[in-house]
């Protein structure tokens, strides 16, 4: 334990999600050290960061106008929607440049634990995009845990019968990884996932 506000910036790093105790203890003596004018930046960044960015009307993703790059680009094919769990995963698939379709960002997934239930999400949100826009598929792309997989079957069920296709993203083996070190979850769903080749 440190004293006064030294202790202080310890305990607040420590708050950031993946920061344990000795990475918080690090970075903090990283900044008492650091160059002055270094750290003012980062504080300017930080605090122009709350004051710009908001969320998305449509979607919920991260944007500093009412309206996302993605939501606002009229190439987008705006009858498939995917939905995903953080602005982080948007990112991840649009690196793929497999889709060009819209995303609906839930801001979580439902985790009784954690008491994040259907209500703290933007299911609501999305409930309402799906009635007041001409869809055809419906992607689930939530994370491929519990947590995931319970947010991806309850809206399954909540949009069942709407008149479009819902899919879910397929999971499996990652590229080089050995069979042996494969949970049986992730094989089971590589061998619900297989397809056929063609020669």
């Amino acid at each position: 334990m440190y004293e006064g506000v030294v202790q202080d910036l310890i305990d607040e790093l420590g708050r950031l999600p993946g920061v344990g105790p000795k990475s918080a203890q690090r970075i903090a003596f990283y900044l008492l050290q650091a160059d002055p004018a270094d750290v003012r930046r980062l504080v300017e960044v930080l605090t122009t960061v709350k004051e710009k960015v908001r969320f998305c009307a449509t979607c919920g993703n991260v944007s500093e106008e009412e309206l996302c790059r993605i939501c606002r680009d009229p190439r987008r094919d705006t009858t498939m929607i995917c939905v995903v769990e953080e602005s982080k995963d948007v990112i991840a698939i649009e690196k793929t440049r497999e889709f060009r379709g819209t995303y609906h960002v839930l801001g979580g997934a439902i985790s009784p634990i954690e008491g994040i239930g259907p209500d703290n999400l933007r299911i609501r949100e999305l409930m309402t995009r799906l009635a007041n826009v001409e869809i055809k598929e419906l992607i689930l792309a939530t994370d491929p845990n519990l947590e995931g997989e319970a947010t991806a079957t309850y809206l399954a069920r909540l949009v069942k019968g709407m008149g479009f296709t819902v899919s879910r993203l397929a999971s499996g083996l990652p590229v080089g990884g050995d069979l042996e070190y494969a949970d049986e979850v992730t094989l089971g769903r590589a061998f619900e996932g297989r397809r056929s080749l063609e020669y």
